[in-house]
């Protein structure tokens, strides 16, 4: 009965557990995703040029990276969301510097 008992509880946090980690990297991914449009949508309106646009590029490259590598044991731990969550925010920051500086493609 003890087992019993044990095994209920278990499936009861990996019921609680799973869909919080899935929606974590559904955050993740759809924040990469409106990353991704914003520099696309930059490049579009001449507010980045080809070169920020690059280094914009490689730098989502590199969260994307890090999702990656985070994901490759099937968790997704808090340290690691935090990490890559941090990374996004560093990313996100730099669009819109970019974005706004006094470049503009020719």
């Amino acid at each position: 009965m003890k087992n019993f008992a044990k095994l209920v509880a278990a499936a009861a946090i990996a019921t609680v557990w799973l869909p919080s980690q899935a929606q974590d990297t559904r955050r993740i991914d759809q924040r990469e995703a409106n990353q991704q449009k914003r520099i696309e949508q930059g490049e579009k309106s001449g507010a980045l040029t080809q070169k920020e646009a690059a280094r914009l590029e490689k730098g989502q490259a590199h969260v994307q990276k890090m999702e990656t590598k985070a994901e490759a044991d099937g968790k997704l731990t808090k340290h690691e969301r935090e990490k890559i969550e941090h990374a996004q925010n560093v990313q996100s920051r730099k669009i819109h510097r970019e974005k706004h500086d006094k470049q503009t493609a020719k």
